[in-house]
């Protein structure tokens, strides 16, 4: 499968006073933190394109290591690597079998390096030693064995350029220096067939590249509003068919078959209501056999008709949201990836040619048994008019005939996902799964700019953060109001990156709609922010000025003033939480100082959670745990839902709070007792 496209305590000082609730009536018993946001048991499950192992990534002393098993034995699993600190998050198969490579930055930097681990001997090498440099891997190919495409910008730390990585003995070799591409179409055989560059007014022109020799003219001009749904996504084995997502002529965009030397398209999946942005490709000939339309949920339609035997029979035999994770060279053996949605998920390995799936494990075995709640997809109507796909999970107990709507209102949690180029989707989540069980509903919008809708959906969320975009949040609100999910005082506003944006929006420009907020790296000031993307954000910038505003002229920066949540931090007069990563290069830690130092300034009681070993967002399970202890008893006093005592929450974390402890329930206390531990005073 590829995917297609890219990606407080009794509070005074201004604040109203408010005495906690009741807690909602849940019937499930308190779920424990660490089951939800502790590691996995086992995750990202994949068999080696020899189908000789299996591979995971699982904890090794308390952090996610690398895993690998003879796949005829999976309980001869070793482990693999041994980082100490930060936890691995994704790896690839080499294609040869013999290694697995994997990428890590250092406390969040996101100066991803690529090493290499040797399977037999569990020997490990530094790929690629370059400080403040971010790799990518731009290709691995099943068709050439000994080596990889690997885009390095330790030259110019705006462009990545391509180089050839021997597998073998590790040399790096330049195939093509990038002074422009912003992206590269690249063929099985690790051919550089095309490239993408960006046009000052927030279009792309495609070129095509021969041997390292760029073509005159452009081959295809797109549109700034089709730009960020149109696009090559790479060839098939023979090298003639190069597929693309196109929303030329349409709204969503369809997935597309060219001809090269024919010059001939066909359209090979579509739907009126959802982008095409994910497929499944033979590993024989790279051709698409199934493609997926996710709308409300994800249904694959097969192309194939092999394919739609065998996804016919993994629906009658797998019971949840199927998503196949692995194929091997052969092609007889899968890892299908199935979410229950109301269990943890489970990998199976699917053996194509005895038609049998084997359990290889369950990703959190704590939550087996638990009683979880169902994720609602509903569709809710914006003043305008736009449709927003969203998702409602209401507290176990609380909807007894199970329609989606609470026996009697219950307090809710607006939980906004960042992007805001991104989008929420129906499946298992940690986030809905715990607040739920503290007695809460959680909406979950895709509020206009979400991706995945069409791009008439995106574009109308041009210019309009803190605007139309957040008047999309409150129509929810009041959506849920008059559903009889919750009423209007009970709601808070919750989210990370745009959705840390979106709560200090909630809260500075509608300081009587929500009752608290929980802010994770979100940006304040949309012209700092702007002022310090990361370098190799080059290729997209154009077009996220004219997506937020352009701070080089005065309209813009006029514009980009008006929506920063800064402006009127003055304004705040409910309940803020705030966490940051302090190596964030994407949200930097002066977007949380500034609003602070502003809250401070006027004497409103924020509270400040600084992670100094993260970066935009939080790794460490160590840090989720604590940052969400704190969450939770937060949203208790604000809302009144359930709270696990702190506990032990704050032991491994290197959470600090620079600012206002006091303001949140218990948070003091537990600094101080993890203090006199650490001191021994």
């Amino acid at each position: 499968m590829r995917k297609l496209l890219v990606a407080a305590a009794a509070l005074t000082l201004g604040f109203t006073a408010m005495t906690a609730q009741a807690a909602p009536n849940v019937s499930a018993p308190l779920i424990e933190r660490t089951k939800f946001f502790g590691n996995p048991s086992r995750t990202q499950g994949r068999i080696s394109p020899d189908g000789k192992w299996l591979a995971w990534i699982a904890p090794r002393d308390g952090v996610l290591n690398i895993w690998v098993a003879p796949i005829a034995d999976p309980s001869k699993a070793k482990a693999l690597t041994a980082e100490k600190t930060r936890p691995i998050r994704s790896y690839y198969w080499a294609p040869n079998s013999a290694s697995i490579l994997f990428i890590n930055d250092k406390g969040g930097d996101e100066n991803f390096l690529l090493y290499g681990v040797d399977v037999a001997s569990g020997a490990q090498t530094t790929l690629t030693p370059f400080e403040k440099t971010r790799v990518q891997v731009l290709n691995i190919s099943r068709e050439v064995k000994d080596r990889i495409l690997v885009g390095l910008n330790n030259r110019d730390p705006r462009w990545h350029d391509v180089h050839s990585l021997d597998l073998a003995t590790g040399k790096l070799t330049l195939v093509f220096q990038n002074d422009g591409f912003g992206d590269f179409t690249l063929d099985e055989q690790l051919k550089v067939r095309g490239g993408s560059k960006p046009r000052a007014d927030g279009g792309v022109d495609y070129y095509r590249i021969d041997d390292g020799k760029v073509g005159d003219k452009p081959t295809e001009s797109v549109s700034f509003e089709d730009a960020g749904s149109t696009g090559p996504i790479g060839f098939a084995n023979d090298g003639n068919t190069l597929y693309w997502v196109d929303s030329r002529g349409r709204d969503t965009s369809v997935l597309v078959a060219e001809d090269v030397k024919a010059g001939k398209r066909t359209v090979v999946g579509e739907s009126p209501k959802a982008d095409i942005e994910n497929a499944m490709m033979s590993p024989k000939t790279g051709k698409v056999e199934a493609y997926a339309v996710n709308y409300l949920t994800t249904e694959w339609k097969a192309v194939d008709p092999a394919i739609k035997a065998d996804l016919d029979f993994l629906a009658k035999n797998l019971k949840g949201e199927i998503s196949v994770t692995s194929r091997n060279d052969a092609d007889d053996l899968w890892t299908v990836a199935v979410d229950p949605v109301t269990a943890p998920s489970a990998l199976y390995l699917y053996d194509r040619k005895a038609k049998t799936v084997t359990k290889l494990y369950v990703t959190r075995p704590e939550l087996d048994g638990a009683t979880l709640a169902a994720m609602h997809p509903v569709e809710i109507k914006s003043r305008d008019g736009l449709v927003q796909p969203s998702y409602l999970t209401l507290p176990p107990g609380s909807d007894a005939n199970g329609d989606g709507k609470p026996d009697k209102p219950v307090p809710m949690i607006l939980l906004v996902h960042g992007g805001p180029w991104g989008r929420d989707a129906y499946g298992y989540n940690g986030l809905h799964q715990w607040l739920a069980n503290r007695g809460y509903a959680v909406l979950s919008p895709n509020f206009r700019a979400s991706t995945g809708f069409g791009k008439a959906f995106v574009n109308a969320g041009n210019l309009e953060w803190g605007a139309k975009m957040h008047d999309d949040l409150l129509d929810a609100v009041d959506w849920a109001v008059k559903a009889g999910v919750t009423t209007k005082d009970e709601v808070a506003i919750m989210g990370g990156s745009y959705g840390g944006y979106a709560t200090l929006a909630g809260l500075a420009f509608t300081p009587d709609v929500f009752a608290c907020g929980v802010d994770i790296v979100g940006p304040s000031n949309l012209n700092t922010l702007l002022s310090t993307v990361p370098a190799y954000w080059e290729a997209g910038r154009k077009q996220m000025y004219r997506r937020m505003g352009d701070p080089g002229t005065p309209e813009g920066a006029a514009l980009l003033k008006e929506r920063s949540p800064l402006t009127k931090a003055d304004q705040i007069k409910k309940p803020l939480l705030i966490g940051q990563g302090a190596n964030d290069p994407r949200v930097n830690q002066a977007e949380s100082d500034q609003i602070v130092k502003a809250l401070q300034a006027k004497s409103i009681p924020v509270t400040y959670a600084l992670f100094p070993d993260e970066g935009h967002g939080f790794a460490r399970p160590e840090n989720n745990i604590a940052f969400y202890a704190t969450t939770e008893h937060f949203l208790e006093r604000c809302l009144g839902g359930r709270a696990e005592p702190f506990g032990t929450a704050l032991a491994k974390t290197s959470m600090t709070v620079p600012h206002g402890a006091e303001f949140a329930p218990g948070l003091d206390a537990a600094l101080k007792a993890r203090a006199t531990v650490t001191t021994g005073k």
